[in-house]
């Protein structure tokens, strides 16, 4: 390293500019493992009080994206084409929208992330399913997209590596909700897989990083800004987090969740308007589809003829799950030892939750984690939660808690109690798609 540390720490700490051979620098460092953990959450810390302009945040991007490998996808004769999420609770769409899209004609390398903070993550979901292997070789990663269309996996330790480093440090120091640490986490991964087009899913809310619209669109518009400028076209979707996406919040629950989507059983919900809504963005940019309306229809009759579910398993199979998955998820998945009814106590409308919390109930089940080491049980959280609006009578079932043991049990039913309002007067509707950012 040419320059020290502490002076780029410090630097940043009162607010100065960093310059792009500097900001490399220091990120060499950091993939090299010539920075210290400590130094590492400093840095992160003085980015989140003092910010990055969008020259920062761009030579940021660029060095973590230059930190490792890039993938070239030119010998696959499709668009190539990914999706992320900002990340909230309960939502588990990368899991279906992958194969509906790939159904549909596009390749989908998704190099997707673990848990950060109260949210879930796509590779600790897709690691309830046994022998699914999130880091395979070059080659298998490859194949299937080649063959199938899609592969959502990890960061391979030659992809974005100083990424993989930070990413897992932003977790535990209360760094994770800065606008120019997401926009390079987010696009140093993903202009290092070689994609051509990419549609981002910003979350707002109380369920999401960023808590309202403003802070939302400030984030969208820096991440279509800097992706844009890199070559990748780019827009972004505002959705709501105000409640769990799906009806489920925990890992193996949201698999068990996207095998029922993918049957087509979630017709009608959030969660269908929001990886509809996805599927015709990606169709469009790809090429496949003229307008919204043709994706969208694409999209439905993938779904419809069983198609998106193939893809589904194919691909789980391919990456070292079981061949019969789909058919036989239970079995695999298995359950938690002991499940809880959650029954409202008093009758009226679900009004409001409190979604960052119930992310963390969650993790307190065992289903996140605190520290980067912890080990995560996939089998708990919560299901068959009802969506704010739901008239409920006393006594109705609001939800089911899978726990460990019977203590824990309790403490997140009891806690879960506390997290959702009912009130006599019914809430007016939020569209789940608030805005889009090009």
């Amino acid at each position: 390293m040419t320059r020290l540390p502490q002076e780029t720490i410090r630097r940043k700490r009162n607010g100065e500019r960093l310059d792009p051979a500097e900001i490399a620098d220091f990120v060499r460092g950091l993939s090299d493992g010539l920075i210290s953990e400590g130094q590492v959450a400093a840095f992160a810390m003085a980015v989140w009080f003092s910010g990055m302009d969008r020259d920062e945040t761009v030579a940021l991007t660029l060095a973590m994206r230059d930190s490792g490998e890039t993938l070239d996808w030119r010998s696959i004769g499709r668009p190539i084409a990914d999706k992320h999420s900002t990340g909230g609770v309960g939502d588990n769409v990368s899991l279906m929208l992958a194969p509906i899209v790939a159904a549909c004609g596009l390749a989908v390398p998704m190099i997707s992330g673990r848990g950060l903070g109260h949210t879930g993550g796509t590779l600790d979901k897709l690691e309830s399913i046994p022998g699914y292997n999130i880091q395979p070789t070059s080659e298998v990663f490859r194949r299937t997209v080649d063959e199938i269309g899609c592969a959502i996996i990890g960061q391979t330790a030659n992809l974005a590596p100083a990424d993989k480093r930070l990413y897992a440090i932003r977790d535990v120091t209360a760094t994770v909700d800065s606008v120019p640490l997401i926009t390079a986490s987010i696009l140093s991964k993903k202009l290092a897989a070689g994609l051509q087009s990419l549609v981002l899913d910003v979350k707002l809310g109380n369920g999401s990083f960023m808590s309202d619209q403003k802070e939302a669109e400030i984030l969208a518009r820096a991440l279509v800004d800097v992706a844009n400028g890199a070559g990748v076209r780019t827009t972004a979707l505002l959705t709501d987090m105000n409640e769990p996406l799906a009806d489920a919040a925990g890992n193996a629950l949201e698999i068990d969740n996207c095998l029922a989507f993918l049957r087509g059983e979630k017709h009608g919900t959030r969660l269908e308007t929001v990886v509809l809504a996805f599927a015709a963005e990606m169709l469009m940019a790809g090429g496949v589809a003229a307008d919204a309306d043709e994706g969208e229809a694409l999209a439905r009759q993938v779904l419809g003829s069983g198609a998106a579910l193939e893809h589904f398993g194919r691909m789980v199979h391919a990456l070292g799950g079981p061949a019969d998955f789909v058919e036989r998820s239970t079995a695999y998945l298995g359950r938690a030892p002991v499940i809880l009814p959650v029954e409202a106590q008093r009758s009226g409308y679900l009004v409001a939750c409190k979604t960052r919390e119930l992310g963390v109930a969650v993790i307190a089940l065992g289903g996140g984690r605190s520290h980067p080491d912890d080990r995560i049980d996939h089998r708990v959280g919560f299901d068959a939660l009802k969506p704010l609006g739901t008239p409920m009578e006393k006594g109705e079932l609001l939800a089911f808690v899978h726990a460990a043991d019977r203590d824990t049990a309790e403490a997140a039913r009891r806690r879960l109690l506390e997290l959702y309002t009912i009130d006599d007067v019914e809430p007016p509707m939020r569209p789940p798609v608030l805005a889009k950012i090009t």
